[in-house]
């Protein structure tokens, strides 16, 4: 006989009890057999409950722990990756320095060779003029003061 069998067979014999037992008794029973029944609900409920909760709270500290090592791992790609773009930046600006130190160099020798070749090219500030020295509109030749081909002195003359 398996336990399904016992219980049913203790089931069929407590009913037929209970038929033949006087009603003070069986009130007496009824209760006791009442509070018996709720206590073990409660004992079952309360311990299928703790299972299902002690389930969940396994499976979460396993996601949580896969979640970790995942984001630690793509952590350490993104700090490699990052690590990669900034050396890769670092080399070319120290290309673009070199380069615009060797422009420099370039430059400044081009223009002490054409200092020397020519140093009143670039004019100083003392030979910039003034307003003073800009003819104003009363020194402007008129028509009548430029000289026409009578004026001119022939070599005979």
């Amino acid at each position: 006989m398996d336990k399904k069998d016992v219980e049913k067979a203790v089931l069929k014999a407590g009913k037929k009890i209970i038929d033949h037992t006087p009603e003070p008794v069986k009130e007496k029973v009824e209760e006791k057999v009442k509070e018996k029944a709720k206590e073990k609900f409660v004992e079952k409920t309360e311990g299928k409950l703790q299972e299902k909760a002690n389930e969940a709270s396994e499976k979460l500290q396993e996601t949580k722990e896969k979640n970790a090592q995942k984001v630690h791992g793509k952590g350490e790609d993104a700090k490699e990756k990052l690590q990669d773009v900034l050396l890769s930046v670092k080399d070319k600006l120290s290309d673009v320095k070199e380069a615009g130190e060797n422009f420099q160099e370039k430059v400044s020798s081009s223009d002490d060779k054409e200092k020397s070749k020519n140093k009143r090219k670039i004019k100083g500030a003392n030979q910039i003029k003034k307003a003073t020295d800009i003819k104003s509109s009363t020194k402007i030749k008129s028509s009548n003061d430029i000289k026409s081909s009578t004026d001119l002195k022939t070599m005979g003359s």
